[in-house]
């Protein structure tokens, strides 16, 4: 008996899904601007969440090692 069986016939009591697939948390959805654009540079306003990071790159690529090769 596999662990997904034992799961779904047994429970569990680490978890309320017993290996069903949990549904998407709030904000963790693909239509969420949050993790999408706001953790990077505020837009759009999500009030009361904790002000977007300092330390990325407001969402520009930086350049590669290789991009400084010599040609």
């Amino acid at each position: 008996m596999g662990i997904l069986d034992k799961l779904t016939q047994n429970g569990s009591n680490l978890t309320r899904f017993d290996g069903s697939t949990p549904p998407d948390m709030k904000g963790a959805s693909p239509q969420s601007t949050l993790q999408d654009t706001y953790s990077i540079n505020g837009v759009p306003d999500h009030p009361g969440q904790v002000p977007p990071s300092t330390l990325d790159l407001d969402g520009l690529t930086p350049p590669k090692y290789l991009d400084n090769l010599p040609k």
